[in-house]
């Protein structure tokens, strides 16, 4: 008489999921996830204009939406980059000190030499930032250093070097020709060109993290990108007045505006479009206690607290969702 075992129909690759099935249904699951924060951002963001336009109406004047616009403008490009950065489990505090060091540069560049196509400068400054971005790659990659460590050690030397470059000095809007200026002063069928330069590289990136390889690599390995290629040339045409101080404290603001935006700090989630969602709401909140005239040093207190509610929240919801997938697996 045959036993159980004998009898039994053995499993077919047709009757359980297949490996690649499951993992599309874990990742729609971590993009459902993603799609859900950047909802609750954006429905974040119209709350807070409603609030602040209902107390001072001038809050949704086309000329301060323009001005709120072109101050994160700058700030969405590098939470970009640093977008790059987090989705690998790293994460890049020099930042600002290589925006400051390529502003000044590119800067002075034109002061000194007022002929040369600013073509060729915008060039010169995106090589400039790769340059220390291959820097802080070699120093994680090579020395087996964490990238916080390293990035929070570049950060003070890149500004040092920023300082002797300087010695004192400052580039003014006088000093370099308009067409430097016009990089982020000129408009484009009425839009300002920086905030052109913005949504481009921001849906850019988005195409490259979604539909490329590269991209999608990202999601899943260690790499180290450069998080401030550009910005530091637009930077300097935007604020034209440059010193070796320039971009201080940016760090904090592009790594608040990273995680408000839903990029995991832990790594392997996390959209462009999220990162600049968290820096126009970071950008409106700034402009928000400037119109309501409430102390602007709030906005460092509001971002230090961004960072601690998104990173605890990261956490939970990375649990929930390991331990959800987790439960998935064990009934099929």
């Amino acid at each position: 008489m045959p036993t159980v075992a004998e009898t039994a129909t053995p499993p077919t690759p047709a009757d359980e999921p297949s490996l690649s099935a499951r993992r599309g249904r874990a990742a729609r699951l971590v993009e459902v996830v993603g799609r859900v924060r950047e909802v609750g951002i954006a429905l974040a963001l119209a709350l807070l204009v409603l609030v602040v336009a209902v107390q001072e109406p001038r809050f949704v004047r086309p000329s301060n939406i323009e001005e709120i616009l072109l101050s994160v403008s700058i700030l969405a490009i590098v939470a970009v980059g640093q977008t790059c950065v987090v989705l690998t489990r790293n994460i890049d505090l020099s930042v600002g000190s290589i925006v400051g060091v390529s502003a000044f540069v590119c800067a002075d560049a034109m002061k000194s030499s007022p002929d040369t196509p600013v073509l060729r400068i915008v060039v010169f400054g995106i090589v400039l930032g790769a340059a220390f971005g291959v820097v802080n790659g070699a120093l994680v990659t090579l020395g087996r250093v964490p990238s916080i460590v390293v990035t929070l050690g570049t950060l003070y030397i890149f500004r040092g070097i920023d300082f002797i470059l300087a010695e004192g000095k400052q580039v003014n809007a006088a000093d370099v020709p308009d067409a430097y200026l016009n990089l982020a002063t000129g408009h484009v069928l009425g839009i300002p060109a920086l905030i052109l330069y913005a949504v481009v590289i921001v849906a850019v990136a988005s195409y490259g993290l979604r539909r490329l390889r590269p991209g999608r690599e990202l999601y899943a390995i260690g790499s180290n990108p450069d998080a401030a290629r550009l910005a530091g040339v637009l930077w300097g045409a935007r604020f034209a007045t440059v010193d070796a101080r320039a971009a201080s404290g940016l760090e904090l603001a592009v790594v608040a505006a990273v995680v408000v935006g839903g990029v995991n700090i832990f790594g392997g989630s996390g959209t462009a479009y999220g990162a600049a969602l968290g820096a126009i709401l970071l950008g409106t909140i700034e402009n928000a206690l400037t119109i309501l005239k409430l102390n602007p040093f709030w906005l460092q207190a509001i971002q230090g607290a961004v960072i601690i509610v998104a990173v605890t929240l990261d956490a939970l919801i990375t649990r929930r969702l390991q331990r959800a997938l987790r439960q998935a697996r064990r009934r099929r």
